[in-house]
């Protein structure tokens, strides 16, 4: 499955609304990988009422990286 990536270490300001708009344009054949500092629990419930799954491995300290995809 294709993958794009987003890493929002690399954001300026609060990521949240970049990550939507990848969201909004993530073809269904597409997963995207979030890279980010830290476990970005608040997110899954966004990703669960999207209709989204997602995968979350701890990389390094202080790397996290969450695939996302659609059910």
């Amino acid at each position: 499955m294709p993958e794009r990536t987003l890493d929002v270490r690399e954001v300026d300001g609060e990521p949240f609304g970049r990550i939507v708009d990848e969201l909004e344009a993530l073809p269904a054949s597409e997963t995207l990988v979030l890279i980010n500092s830290f476990e970005p629990e608040p997110l899954y419930a966004v990703l669960d009422q999207r209709g989204f799954d997602h995968r979350t491995e701890q990389v390094a300290e202080a790397e996290w990286h969450v695939e996302i995809s659609h059910r």
